[in-house]
């Protein structure tokens, strides 16, 4: 609020919007939001933020976690589709955040033909994904 208070300080006291803008290092665009602003409200004064937690899954939430228990091992999408809502994968991934739900899946791929797919440098008695890049 300070920087504001002196920007337009300056600009009231005849300084033009570029002169100000170089002064205190602000764009120009910044200036005339400013100036703007005091016109339309009265006030330069920053705006009270808005924080809105609501989104499209929070009446599916329960659903969601009653989804994941019955299939553990459903991608983001599967889920999404389960659940026949609108909403976008990462918003699935926001809602199991949210729920505390870990969602981390299996290792489902198919062996290699050619060979191991893991480096053989873990040591004896530990998890081969331990030395996995």
């Amino acid at each position: 609020m300070d920087l504001r208070e002196r920007v337009m300080a300056d600009v009231d006291g005849g300084m033009g919007t570029k002169a100000a803008a170089q002064k205190y290092r602000v764009s120009e665009d910044w200036v005339r939001k400013l100036k703007r602003l005091r016109r339309e409200t009265g006030s330069f004064a920053p705006r009270q933020q808005r924080v809105s937690h609501a989104t499209k899954l929070d009446n599916d939430l329960p659903r969601l976690e009653q989804l994941v228990k019955e299939r553990p091992d459903a991608t983001l999408k599967e889920l999404r589709a389960a659940l026949g809502c609108e909403a976008s994968v990462s918003c699935i991934w926001r809602a199991l955040r949210r729920l505390q739900m870990t969602f981390k899946k299996k290792w489902s791929s198919p062996q290699s033909s050619n060979g191991p797919t893991c480096k053989p440098s873990a040591p004896s008695g530990k998890n081969c994904s331990l030395a996995c890049p």
